[in-house]
This record gives C-alpha cells, sequence and structure tokens, in this order.
C-alpha cells in the first residue's frame, strides 16, 4: 500500500507538469522503454563455516526491462525528470573447493521503482548530452540471493536488499521529430546489497553496489 501511494504521487507530479506546461514549445511529455544490461559489482566473499566455499562475481551481465514516463523543460539547456519501473540485477559465482571444484552461478534480479533527476545541453537539432542524480526504491527481489547466502552458510538472514538506494546516470540522446533514443550508463553511491546477518564481518564482505548499461526508445507525446 505505502509502494502504491509513492508511485500514484509521483505519477500525479509529472502529469501536473504535464498539464501546466503542455502549450509550451520548450516543454516534452513523453513515454519510453527499452532494456538494462546490469551486474553487481564489490569482493569475494568466504563462507562464515566453510573456508571451502566462496562466493564471487560473475562477469555476465543481466538482461532486464525498464519503461515509463518522462517530462523534459528547456531546450538548449533542459532538465528531465523521469518515472521509471526498471528490471536489475546481477550474478554470483558460488565455488566449493576440495569437492570436485563445482561451482554454481546465482542470478539475482530485482524491480525498482527508479527517479532520475537529469540536466542536459542540445548540440545542435539532434544531439543530446545529459547526466544527473537517480533515486531508486526496491519493489520486489527473486529469492537468488537468499540461496545463495544459505549456499556459504549464512544465517539469521533478515534482509537482503536496501529498500532504496542513491546514483547517477551518465549518456547521450538522439531526437528525430517526437522519437528520441537514450544510452546511459548507471552507478550506485550507496550500496544495493546491504545484508543483515549474526556475522559482522560476512555483512561486510557481501556489501555490492550495482551498475547497468541502459538503451531506450521514448515518443514524445506532446
Amino acid at each position: 500500500m505505502k509502494t502504491r501511494k509513492i508511485i500514484l504521487a509521483a505519477f500525479a507530479v509529472l502529469m501536473t507538469f504535464s498539464l501546466s506546461f503542455g502549450q509550451s514549445r520548450n516543454f516534452k511529455f513523453g513515454v519510453k522503454g527499452g532494456a538494462n544490461l546490469s551486474n553487481l559489482r564489490g569482493d569475494d566473499v568466504v563462507a562464515t563455516n566453510d573456508p571451502s566455499i566462496r562466493i564471487g562475481n560473475a562477469d555476465a551481465r543481466l538482461t532486464g526491462f525498464v519503461g515509463g514516463v518522462f517530462v523534459r523543460f528547456g531546450s538548449s539547456i533542459f532538465i528531465q525528470p523521469e518515472l521509471l519501473l526498471s528490471q536489475k540485477g546481477g550474478a554470483f559465482n558460488v565455488f566449493r573447493s576440495g569437492v570436485g571444484n563445482e561451482q554454481n552461478t546465482v542470478n539475482v534480479r530485482f524491480t525498482n521503482l527508479d527517479v532520475p533527476f537529469m540536466l542536459g545541453i542540445r548540440i545542435g537539432d539532434v544531439l543530446r548530452i545529459n547526466a544527473g542524480p537517480i533515486a531508486s526504491l526496491r519493489l520486489s527481489e527473486n529469492g537468488g540471493l537468499r540461496d545463495a547466502l544459505n549456499d556459504v552458510g549464512a544465517t539469521s538472514v533478515k534482509d537482503n536488499f536496501n529498500q532504496a538506494a542513491l546514483g547517477y546516470q551518465a549518456g547521450v540522446g538522439f531526437d528525430i521529430g517526437n522519437l528520441s533514443l537514450d544510452l546511459r550508463y548507471e552507478g550506485n553511491v550507496t550500496n544495493i546489497v546491504d545484508v543483515n546477518t549474526n556475522n559482522s564481518n560476512f555483512n561486510s564482505q557481501l556489501k555490492r553496489k550495482g551498475s547497468l548499461y541502459q538503451a531506450t526508445i521514448g515518443f514524445a507525446i506532446f
């Protein structure tokens, strides 16, 4: 219920701006959608009760959907707040030495409500360069991280992910008529994975920040 209220409030703010400035030449309201290629970054973790078990980062990036709405104020210099539903994640390699050198890859996926606030400049009629902060609210997650924690012997797991995180985005955009293409990089300032167990050393080792590459196509409704 609380999450639903936040989503509705953010959408209402964007719609209010849209109706207020919809007739301005320096205003756009539109929808966008695309894909994320994401992963998680951090140190290797040694099992709390068995040093032969380790958990580390996998090189592969996971693909997820991103989509929502945006508003843009300004022309040669502009600001662009957005409201996006974004699927992110990463992969862990769980390695057991001395037992056939078995290694399992565990995929971790979660869905966020993202609110980027981009500041940009336009170069010519087509090219845009933009960057800015992003706030993320976690809505859901799969059980992949909890499974990995069980594999390395964690106990008393109370939570896997921070409810909210702060980060940044930067990239380029291209506008052709009402269509737009955006390519961005996203990184985190705060940790996404922040596990709370009864072992403080284990908690510290498993902290993770996320990063992703994002490609979206947008359409300006007005």
